[in-house]
């Protein structure tokens, strides 16, 4: 496939309430490296929570994420509303506590949680259509709750966190332990995953699990 167009869903500017940077721009740098057109889209709506950064601790401040979310496209955003599957050929998530707090609410309610309605379309839309989608760190939770919930039992890591593990197992995926270094391919589901800072101690090691996962997910999208 010429000039694959996939799909970047960010969820805030920052590790502690949004996107994680390392991971959101590794992808980035991947994806262009492969000759990928890259869409960057978030959802329009406030972010959990603002967290200083310095100090890991809430402020009274209020953000939206599609602003924030802006700040790694250079600019360059769409709202989710405006994206639909047939607009893509795959579709990659970056971590960052801001997949658990914004795009879903796993980090408050656990297995219980409840994701975006316009993330749960557009992730349901693109398996619908056998489109690939790639999950990074954390983000592979929120899949486990949209799929899980549609009664599919996909494949993931988030590499070896047994609490985590169970909580996903839970929701009704599959957990499978995975390196750092290394990409999960659900083949049947056309889903990739891998840990990256769920493990990670150094930002190469997490360049290495993205340069496996985009790998993957751009064959998979071919």
């Amino acid at each position: 496939m010429a000039n694959p167009k996939v799909g970047l869903l960010l969820s805030g500017c920052g590790v502690m309430d949004g996107s994680e940077i390392h991971e959101a721009v590794l992808t980035l740098l991947e994806l262009s490296r492969a000759g990928a057109e890259v869409v960057c889209i978030a959802p329009d709506v406030p972010q959990m929570h603002v967290v200083d950064h310095r100090t890991g601790n809430p402020t009274p401040e209020t953000r939206s994420i599609l602003a924030e979310s802006a700040r790694i496209a250079r600019g360059a955003i769409r709202d989710i509303r405006t994206v639909r599957a047939a607009d893509l050929d795959a579709l990659i998530l970056p971590g960052g506590y801001g997949a658990a707090k914004n795009l879903c609410t796993f980090a408050t309610a656990g297995v219980d949680c409840t994701v975006l309605p316009e993330v749960e379309l557009l992730l349901l839309e693109m398996h619908a259509a056998r489109k690939p989608i790639g999950a990074i760190c954390i983000a592979p939770a929120l899949l486990a709750r949209v799929f899980g919930k549609a009664g599919l039992a996909v494949r993931l890591t988030i590499g070896e966190d047994r609490e985590t593990a169970a909580k996903i197992e839970q929701m009704g995926a599959r957990h499978v332990t995975r390196k750092v270094s290394e990409a999960l391919v659900d083949p049947e589901h056309r889903i990739v995953t891998t840990p990256a800072y769920m493990l990670a101690e150094r930002i190469d090691e997490v360049a290495e699990g993205i340069r496996h996962l985009v790998r993957e997910v751009l064959r998979l999208a071919g």
